[in-house]
């Protein structure tokens, strides 16, 4: 075999493959032009519905889900966002089902009823709780621009006042224990007092 004809066969192949797929219907956008339903890597409802009902509970069939493990869910898949839905509009409704866990069918009910109260759609309610991923994969740790602003302004250590102030160095590192404890220095001054020493000095 002639080294010019390897890289045609490897062509070759992936143009069959090509083809393959486009047959199976299974590339996206085949067929009559939309995107294959797969996409966002949603997962079958009754698989997250059976991974969320088990969250937190290893004791769990995971053929029935609780309020707070819906509630994760639902935070998780930004389907409570704290404007349009909160958890005190999933209580209210679930409370309806007048039990404290329930099965696939009724919590699919649930979910129509709180679609309807809240006007949202039921389609774009599960396609969010299909694929926000595994529970505790949590895809909203992006803190909101306001909070991370916060934790900054929080932890600049230039800003600190009193005893707190002496726990870091100019830098901002930490001191550890000797920041933290007051260590017995035998001089007599009382913890805290910086003018140590200079009394000679400036008389």
């Amino acid at each position: 075999m002639s080294e010019g004809s390897a890289p045609d066969t490897v062509e070759q192949v992936t143009q069959e493959v090509k083809d393959v797929k486009l047959e199976n219907g299974t590339a996206p956008g085949a067929a009559n032009g939309t995107p294959a339903k797969n996409d966002d890597n949603a997962i079958p409802f009754k698989d997250a519905f059976k991974a969320f009902s088990k969250f937190g509970d290893p004791k769990s069939d995971g053929k029935q889900i609780t309020l707070s493990q819906s509630d994760k869910w639902m935070k998780q898949a930004k389907v409570i966002d704290g404007k349009k839905i909160t958890t005190t509009d999933t209580a209210i409704h679930f409370k309806k089902l007048k039990s404290l866990k329930v099965g696939i069918d009724d919590y699919q009910k649930f979910l129509d009823d709180l679609a309807k109260s809240k006007k949202v759609e039921l389609d774009e309610i599960k396609r969010k709780l299909t694929t926000c991923g595994q529970p505790g994969v949590s895809s909203h740790v992006t803190k909101s621009p306001a909070a991370a602003a916060a934790v900054d302004r929080l932890t600049d250590t230039s800003k600190y006042t009193g005893s707190h102030k002496q726990r870091f160095d100019e830098t901002g590192k930490g001191k550890g224990i000797a920041g933290r404890k007051d260590l017995v220095d035998g001089s007599g001054y009382v913890s805290g007092y910086q003018h140590k020493d200079t009394y000679d000095k400036s008389h």
